[in-house]
C-alpha cells in the first residue's frame, strides 16, 4: 500500500511540475487571442524551423531562412511554437542546440510580417505569442545552447537569451537593434538580458544598440566560449562537444537539474525550495540513484 501511495504521489508531483512549466503566460484576460494571431502570422509564409535528432539525447533546432539571414516569418513563429511543444513531450531528452542555416544566426523579424501586423492589437498579440513561446523554450527541462554564427540581431538576439548558454564563432555578433526600429524588445529579451548580465550592462546594450563581439560577450557573461571555427560543420561539432560535458548521464537526472535551476531563477525562495523538494522526490530511489548506490562511487 505504501509503495502504491508513493508511486501515486510521484506521478502527481511530475504532472504538477509539467503543468507549471506549460502554464500559459497570457490568456484572454490580457486581451490575448492566440488562435487569431496564429492565423494572421500564417499569412506571412517563408522559411521553416526544423528539429533533428542527434546522438546521446541531444537535438538540433535549425532556423531555415538563409535568404533573409534567417529572419522570422510569420509561419516560422508558429513553427517555433510547434517545435517547442515537441520538445516538451520529449521524455528522453537532455540537450538542445539552436543555430541558423547558412552561417548566420537570425536577423530578427521579417519586415513583411512586421508591416502586415503593424496595428497595435496585432502587435501586442504577436508580442505575447512570442514571449509565451520563448518562455516555454527557456523552461524546457533540457540544457539549451544558442550557437551564434554571423549576426544575431533584434529578435535573433532575444532568442539567444532564451537559451541557457551561448557559444559564439569568430566574427559573430549579438546586437539588440530595437532602438533603430523605434522599439524595445518585445519577445522577453530585455527581462532575460537583465538576468544574464545585470541591469547596468543590459541598459547600455539596449540603449546603445551596441555591437557585442565574442570578446565583449565573454567579458559580460553573455557568452560561455568563443569557438575556434566559423565553418558551419566544424562549429556544430565544437558545440556538440561543449554541450556533451553537461549532458553525460541519465536524462532523468539532467532534466531534474535543469528544473531545480529554473525554479530557483523564477520563484521566491520558499517556493523554489518546495519545488526542489518535489523534484528531488522524483529521482530519489530512482534507477539512476539505485545504480549509483550499487556502484558505491568514490567522489574525487
Amino acid at each position: 500500500m505504501a509503495a502504491f501511495l508513493g508511486k501515486n504521489l510521484l506521478q502527481i508531483t511530475k504532472k504538477r511540475i509539467l503543468q507549471q512549466r506549460r502554464a500559459p503566460l497570457y490568456n484572454v484576460a490580457h486581451g490575448y487571442e492566440e488562435e487569431l494571431i496564429k492565423k494572421k502570422l500564417q499569412q506571412f509564409a517563408g522559411g521553416s524551423i526544423s528539429l533533428s535528432k542527434e546522438d546521446n539525447g541531444v537535438r538540433l533546432l535549425t532556423l531555415n531562412n538563409p535568404k533573409l539571414m534567417n529572419a522570422f516569418t510569420g509561419t516560422m513563429m508558429v513553427e517555433l511554437q510547434e517545435r517547442v511543444t515537441e520538445l516538451e513531450n520529449w521524455k528522453d531528452g537532455k540537450g538542445l542546440i539552436i543555430y541558423g542555416a547558412g552561417n548566420t544566426f537570425c536577423s530578427g523579424s521579417d519586415l513583411n510580417a512586421v508591416k502586415g501586423i503593424s496595428n497595435s492589437q496585432d502587435g501586442m498579440n504577436m508580442c505575447m505569442f512570442m514571449q509565451s513561446t520563448l518562455t516555454r523554450l527557456m523552461r524546457l527541462p533540457l540544457i539549451t545552447v544558442a550557437l551564434v554564427q554571423g549576426k544575431a540581431f533584434g529578435g535573433g538576439a532575444e532568442l539567444t537569451t532564451a537559451c541557457d548558454f551561448r557559444l559564439m564563432t569568430p566574427g559573430s555578433e549579438i546586437r539588440f537593434v530595437h532602438k533603430h526600429m523605434g522599439l524595445v524588445p518585445g519577445w522577453g529579451g530585455a527581462a532575460r538580458l537583465v538576468q544574464i548580465v545585470g541591469s547596468g550592462p543590459a541598459l547600455r546594450l539596449l540603449s546603445g544598440a551596441t555591437r557585442v563581439d565574442p570578446e565583449r560577450a565573454l567579458h559580460l557573461g553573455l557568452s560561455e566560449e568563443t569557438l575556434s571555427s566559423s565553418d558551419e560543420t566544424r562549429a556544430l561539432e565544437e558545440a556538440r562537444a561543449w554541450l556533451s560535458q553537461y549532458t553525460e548521464g541519465p536524462a532523468s537526472v539532467i532534466q531534474a537539474m535543469k528544473k531545480v535551476v529554473t525554479a530557483t531563477r523564477e520563484l521566491p525562495l520558499e517556493a523554489a525550495l518546495r519545488t526542489e523538494k518535489d523534484i528531488f522526490g522524483t529521482v530519489w530511489g530512482g534507477p539512476a540513484n539505485l545504480q549509483a548506490l550499487a556502484r558505491r562511487p568514490k567522489h574525487k
